[in-house]
């Protein structure tokens, strides 16, 4: 894994086109196994309350991201 000190950073321009990349192909695929996790806990375990959904909403929504955080990291600064 690219990290600090050990070499193998990827580039500001490798970043924003593997960020791009990230948010065009792996958030709609995310997004459709987020859907099918909660249809499957719906139509196994019935409505959950929303006190209970809400987090997992939550969870999910971030969880994306968050094996990508380096990728992200300083897109948005200029070069």
């Amino acid at each position: 894994m690219a990290g600090p000190g050990n070499g193998k950073e990827m580039s500001l321009k490798a970043r924003k086109r593997w960020s791009l990349v990230l948010l065009l192909v792996w958030l709609p695929i995310w997004i459709v196994i987020a859907v099918t996790l909660m249809n499957w806990l719906d139509a196994r375990f019935g409505r959950m309350p929303i006190w209970a959904e809400v987090p997992v909403y939550i969870f999910l929504a971030f969880a994306w991201a968050i094996p990508f955080r380096h990728v992200f990291r300083g897109i948005g600064r200029g070069e």
